[in-house]
């Protein structure tokens, strides 16, 4: 990496610029943003599965739910329509999202 034109300093050609967040195309980002998303989640009382780590489940009186995570979709199943809007408002906050509505079919492979 070099330095900005404009913000070379004689002597300390050494210096660079520390990235405060990763951008966007690099190698890095994937891993960030799956950690962040991690860490939302577990925080919001999420658990994750023990056997797939990107399945997500959080149980409550109301009702339970379920985000399945691939590569940077999710899928989100519950059993109460308030739970779902719950998360969902949840991860609006913290991140910018696209509802592509209502899951059509989901198939499941039995191996």
């Amino acid at each position: 990496m070099d330095q900005p034109k404009g913000f070379k300093a004689k002597g300390q050609w050494q210096k660079m610029c520390k990235l405060i967040k990763s951008l966007y195309g690099l190698k890095q980002t994937p891993k960030q943003w799956h950690e962040k998303l991690d860490l939302m989640i577990i925080q919001n009382w999420h658990r994750i599965n023990e056997c797939e780590k990107c399945v997500y489940t959080k149980t409550m009186s109301i009702g339970c739910v379920l985000i399945y995570l691939y590569v940077d979709d999710l899928l989100i199943l519950g059993d109460n329509a308030k739970v779902i809007g719950n998360t969902k408002s949840v991860l609006k906050k913290n991140f910018e999202m696209k509802n592509l509505s209502i899951a059509d079919i989901i198939r499941i492979l039995m191996v």
